[in-house]
């Protein structure tokens, strides 16, 4: 089968859109891939081209589709008159307030199991890297990394949160929020007192951000 002039982003969304009425009841799982294949009337061997995984690639596209609509909402926002740990919340908040809660706890089902764990946490990874670029992070040194590491765990803990979160408008999780980035904060100011240290800030030194972003951990090739 040649597939040189297959358009994988379009046929990979029509297959997104297809499964996700299947996914509350099913999850993302191989009926529900199946069952998308056949609403679509695509040739099962053309889905298996683009989603290798089935289902669990769809939820992966599902992720990325959140993050492309943050991005999206971000650069329609002013956030010039807020401080930086005003403009994080607010971009996690969006993060959340982009994707329906049910096919995210599906999703975050799927990906606790062993074998997707790895695609998870490199999606998480992706998130908080996006988050990070649309807000103007220009480090280059081991602050690209900690930066990443420390949203990534606010990031994680609060959609767990949230997935649980029965309050109007979900006041309890953006107070949740708010609170773990007070610990970032913390954090950022004992980094600082470590930094005086002779030998801590030699190791440091020697640490530099991706050449070029191209080969972040949240990269997948294809």
């Amino acid at each position: 089968m040649k597939n040189d002039h297959l358009d994988y982003a379009r046929t990979r969304a029509e297959l997104l859109q297809a499964i996700a009425p299947h996914v509350p009841f099913d999850g993302w799982s191989e009926p529900a891939f199946k069952a998308a294949v056949e609403d679509l009337g695509m040739d099962v061997g053309l889905a298996r081209v683009i989603c290798p995984r089935g289902a669990v690639d769809l939820a992966a596209e599902y992720h990325r589709q959140g993050d492309r609509l943050m991005l999206e909402k971000l650069t329609d926002e002013n956030l010039q008159g807020l401080k930086f740990r005003e403009k994080i919340a607010f971009a996690v908040r969006t993060r959340l307030q982009v994707v329906d809660r049910e096919l995210v706890q599906r999703g975050a089902s799927v990906f606790a199991l062993p074998q997707n764990a790895a695609t998870g946490s490199k999606l998480i990874w992706e998130t908080c890297d996006k988050i990070w670029n649309a807000l103007g992070d220009t480090s280059e040194d081991y602050n690209w990394y900690t930066k990443r590491m420390t949203l990534s765990g606010v990031y994680s803990a609060l959609v767990l949160f949230w997935l649980g979160d029965d309050s109007e408008d979900y006041a309890d999780s953006w107070a949740f929020l708010d609170r773990r980035i007070e610990n970032v904060m913390q954090f950022e100011k004992v980094k600082g007192s470590l930094l005086k240290l002779p030998f801590v800030s030699a190791v440091l030194e020697g640490i530099k951000a991706p050449s070029g972003r191209n080969d972040l951990p949240g990269k997948e090739a294809r």
